[in-house]
């Protein structure tokens, strides 16, 4: 690879156009919009990202960030299957634009499609708090969660028989003040690009948090999902001032 460009940050948007659980839904209307529009405008109204890139292998996805300003990198097929590491995919795209003289950046800021509700702010801060700290490795923003969702709370089928996932566990902390305080990624990763070279990584060893808010980190998977970040929208629980209608 190329030297990294000491200032440049890079947001990558992973969009692949063959979802099972919603077809195409890297496009389908959210709010009137795209849903990939969502993380576009978000890193087209961060002060930080000096590029935006969408990795794709759909024509209907990259004339839609083309009409969004958003460079397109093709991605292979062999990187479009359903277990495809996203990891991965950044490197092809890394590499691939190294061998075509392309300056690497020092960062890379991770936008999913599915997650549409980041906000630049958000991304601005991240970057600017691993650029504080030259020992971290990358900045992911994480949620809590409802107390029903805990990992303690879980239960699996065996045998046909129903037990606790954390038995052990769940029997010191029995009630909501005794559980340790667990948190869900939320909808946003910035990583250093000497982290993905040398560790293979997408997080390293040494990843610092930043809060956002249970609302915003909607991973939008199903058409449930959807139809709860309408409400979401709708309802004025999230506030995108950067979106335009």
């Amino acid at each position: 690879m190329n030297s990294a460009d000491s200032m440049g940050v890079w947001g990558i948007i992973p969009a692949r156009g063959g979802s099972k659980s919603i077809p195409l839904k890297n496009l389908i209307a959210l709010g009137e919009r795209p849903l990939i529009d969502y993380v576009i405008e978000a890193g087209r109204s961060s002060r930080t990202v000096t590029r935006l890139l969408c990795s794709t292998e759909h024509p209907e996805i990259a004339a839609e960030c083309v009409r969004m300003g958003v460079d397109v990198h093709h991605r292979p097929a062999d990187l479009c299957q359903d277990d495809t590491p996203v990891l991965d995919v950044i490197r092809h795209l890394l590499e691939d634009c190294a061998r075509q003289g392309d300056s690497v950046p020092e960062m890379i800021v991770l936008l999913q499609p599915t997650s549409p509700f980041v906000l630049p702010s958000d991304i601005d801060e991240a970057v600017t708090t691993l650029r504080q700290d030259p020992h971290a490795d990358s900045v992911q923003t994480i949620c809590s969660f409802p107390h029903n969702m805990h990992a303690y709370n879980q239960r699996v089928v065996e045998e046909g028989l129903l037990r606790f996932r954390f038995a052990a566990e769940r029997k010191d902390c029995y009630n909501k003040q005794r559980k340790p305080t667990f948190y869900i990624f939320g909808n946003l990763l910035v990583v250093r690009v000497r982290t993905i070279r040398e560790q293979a990584d997408l997080f390293g060893v040494r990843s610092l948090p930043k809060m956002v808010e249970y609302a915003y980190g909607i991973d939008v998977d199903g058409y449930e999902d959807l139809k709860r970040a309408e409400w979401l929208l709708a309802s004025g629980q999230v506030s995108l001032p950067h979106m335009s209608v």
